[in-house]
């Protein structure tokens, strides 16, 4: 059942100051993820700020309601995940899986919750955005990796955890993070829980771009709102290419790209953007 805070991002306000449910807002402000739609960007923040936004079943859930409310609804075209607080994810809440009464079982936690997240995050055909604002540890850290842009500022640090309490990479942490980086980086990494600061990571290949502090929010609020103008159409195809590339063999790849190729070329925003182009001004893409 979706959780019904889906609808609170697409209500009209009432005017400033009269009849607005104040105690929806601090409901809302208390669930495990928030989400603020601003044109055409929905952004949804981890929040559980006291254990560093690490995931319970409640949070894991509630991600995949809300990914699934902003891949059906066409306002939405393109997507941010960032953490509460001091932390953008320390991967699962260990307090849960060692309660006897609270913890469902890996089994459970895995295909149940995070595997059908870095799913849905593959699968959506809009752009998502990491905003990595502090540590990325274990499935976090793996969460971060499945998004299609990956920004972080200069003091945020990555770990695979999972070899400090005895467990192995999950989340798509064994195959995003070999393609990014190389298979023997990603194996000591994996092996020795190495920390990684923002700055080396960005070398080795596992995100985008390092901002400093200070600019971070204003960095990829930048980028998540040029992404809406753009024709994300083609930018959801686009998507899928680089999906099916990781298992395609040549030949195959080839014959997709021609494939969504002449449909893109089918689409509105390519009708758009060439009008554009001979008519010298800027585009206005819709996504279709």
């Amino acid at each position: 059942v979706k959780n019904k805070s889906l609808r609170l991002g697409r209500q009209k306000p009432e005017a400033e100051g009269i009849g607005i449910d104040t105690s929806k807002k601090k409901r809302n402000m208390n669930q495990p993820i928030t989400k603020k739609i601003n044109e055409g960007v929905a952004t949804l923040t981890l929040n559980r700020p006291e254990v560093f936004n690490s995931f319970n079943r409640k949070m894991a859930l509630m991600l995949q309601d809300e990914l699934d409310a902003c891949e059906t609804d066409a306002a939405i075209r393109a997507i941010v995940i960032t953490g509460a607080g001091k932390a953008f994810c320390a991967g699962q809440d260990l307090k849960e899986v060692t309660t006897p009464d609270l913890n469902p079982g890996f089994k459970k936690i895995l295909e149940e919750h995070y595997n059908p997240i870095i799913s849905k995050i593959r699968n959506i055909e809009k752009p998502v955005i990491a905003a990595v604002n502090g540590v990325a540890a274990g499935a976090g850290a793996n969460i971060a990796l499945a998004c299609d842009i990956v920004m972080a500022h200069e003091n945020v640090s990555f770990i695979q955890a999972f070899s400090k309490i005895g467990l192995v990479p999950d989340s798509g942490g064994t195959f995003f993070l070999p393609r990014l980086i190389g298979f023997q980086k990603a194996s000591a990494l994996m092996m020795l829980g190495d920390k990684i600061s923002a700055v080396e990571a960005e070398r080795m290949g596992m995100n985008y771009k390092v901002v400093s502090v200070e600019t971070f929010e204003e960095e990829y609020n930048n980028i998540a709102a040029a992404l809406p103008q753009m024709p994300t159409k083609a930018l959801g195809m686009t998507k899928r290419l680089l999906n099916e590339s990781m298992t395609n063999a040549l030949a195959d790849q080839l014959s997709l790209e021609g494939k969504l190729q002449i449909e893109a070329a089918q689409s509105e925003d390519y009708a758009e953007g060439v009008a554009a182009f001979v008519a010298k001004r800027k585009p206005n893409f819709k996504g279709n």
